[in-house]
């Protein structure tokens, strides 16, 4: 993996950083929201959008001369892919605005819970959690606050050597208020409650740092945490509890960097520093019986703990895909989108092409085709989809956004573009669209929020 500057502070805490899983958490319940001045906030008007037309090429053979077991293989299953069509950039740049902490954000999340009309996101950076407000684009309006990025919360960590690395959210059941999770070096979970403007909740269980957090899409009760320990971790907010974790005899054999569930919930994806992918399904008997128990567990009323699940065997496993850190993996209905640090975003399917999912064998697998770009060679840079997933973006070291149109029929109709500003020169660490995919976020090392408008 090529070494680079920007991404010192994580291998560091990554290194040295060990939780002690017996320790007493700070307890931060009721704190208040602490105000942090915004500095450095561009007009719209007095700085158009420097975006450009893509050179990047998109192609499903590999760029890397290193030679590895699996480079024939790769080879021989990808398809010869034409270079994606070139358009006009569907999103220009509005706004930005730099955090005081001044240390890299490590990620960045839309609330997808709430109504089209309400654009909030968090994001994560150094021992803070912000809160935003993206100020919807009123052409009649003569405003400063119109299309903008408005600050509404700020958490603190009372330890000011937590480093947040990410973000999810979902939303209470019972009230349908928003929750926020948080967690990074220290390896404890924060449940927020936005309303009552306080860490409501912390979970301890993992050994060592939390890379990612995912909430379940149709169970908002479930989340789920991929670890440096190796494991993930499924837990249940509302009663709080360990459900399950996944690791062990055949799991991950370094830190796990990313996790996602399919759209359904019945299937969880990981990848790690092992170059590895694995397939974890939570539709078995065994873990369907955990997820109901969980829901109706009263710690209050059982001398015994919960009995949690320790599944050690993943269903499927691969690591032909990528020869590097699998930093971000996601669900793209039966398919999957993982990228690492060779500049290229794999679309593969567990098993055969045509395969039913009951005919998937443990170490099958089919690449379809590669979205390559240029100056992505760290690992922790993750992409996003919008919610459609017709819009894929992905930042890259010099401050480019990589956005590409997708085509669910045919890969080589991807229509790719590149979004660029001239102060916009530090790594791009995640992307994120808001609901009804008109705004486009992006968080950097140098502590900025950037904020890109859907132009049709």
């Amino acid at each position: 993996m090529t070494d680079n500057s920007s991404s010192e502070s994580k291998e560091e805490h990554l290194a040295n950083g060990d939780v002690i899983v017996s320790e007493t958490s700070p307890q931060i319940t009721g704190t208040s929201p602490v105000a942090i001045p915004i500095v450095d906030i561009e007009d719209t008007h007095s700085l158009d959008s420097a975006s450009v037309f893509s050179s990047t090429t998109t192609t499903t053979t590999t760029r890397s001369n290193s030679k590895s077991p699996n480079t024939r293989k790769l080879r021989r299953l990808c398809r010869r892919a034409k270079a994606p069509k070139m358009v006009q950039p569907s999103y220009k740049y509005s706004h930005h605005v730099r955090e005081d902490h001044n240390h890299q954000i490590f990620g960045v999340q839309f609330n997808p819970h709430l109504d089209r009309s309400q654009a909030v996101f968090a994001t994560v950076g150094k021992d803070r959690v912000s809160i935003y407000e993206c100020v919807k684009n009123n052409v009649e309006s003569e405003s400063s606050d119109a299309d903008t990025i408005r600050l509404l919360q700020v958490y603190a960590d009372p330890d000011t050597d937590e480093s947040f690395y990410t973000c999810a959210w979902s939303y209470d059941a019972a009230t349908g208020d928003p929750v926020l999770a948080a967690a990074g070096y220290r390896g404890v979970i924060r449940i927020f409650n936005i309303i009552k403007h306080q860490c409501a909740k912390n979970y301890i269980g993992h050994g060592h740092a939390i890379n990612e957090l995912k909430f379940h899409p149709i169970l908002p009760q479930l989340l789920l945490s991929g670890s440096k320990d190796h494991s993930l971790r499924l837990w249940n907010i509302q009663t709080d509890v360990c459900v399950a974790v996944f690791g062990g005899v055949e799991g991950h054999r370094d830190e796990v960097l990313s996790i996602d569930f399919d759209l359904r919930g019945d299937r969880i994806m990981s990848s790690g520093m092992d170059h590895s992918l694995k397939l974890w399904r939570l539709n078995k008997p065994e873990i369907k019986e955990a997820i109901e128990l969980s829901s109706s567990f009263n710690a209050s009323k059982n001398t015994a703990p919960f009995p949690t699940i320790k599944e050690h065997f993943p269903d499927f496993s691969t690591r032909d895909i990528h020869r590097n850190y699998v930093d971000c993996v996601q669900w793209f209905g039966d398919f999957i989108f993982s990228k690492s640090c060779e500049n290229s975003i794999v679309c593969w399917k567990p098993g055969k092409l045509f395969a039913q999912r009951h005919e998937i064998k443990p170490q099958d697998s089919t690449t379809v085709h590669h979205f390559d770009y240029k100056m992505c060679e760290i690992w922790f840079v993750r992409f996003a989809f919008n919610a459609w997933q017709k819009v894929l973006a992905l930042g890259n070291q010099l401050g480019t956004t990589f956005v590409w149109e997708l085509d669910s029929n045919d890969p080589n109709l991807t229509k790719c573009s590149q979004l660029v500003h001239p102060k916009c020169t530090s790594t791009i660490r995640q992307t994120s669209f808001s609901k009804d995919g008109s705004t486009l976020i992006c968080v950097c090392d140098d502590s900025t929020v950037w904020r890109w408008d859907r132009v049709n």
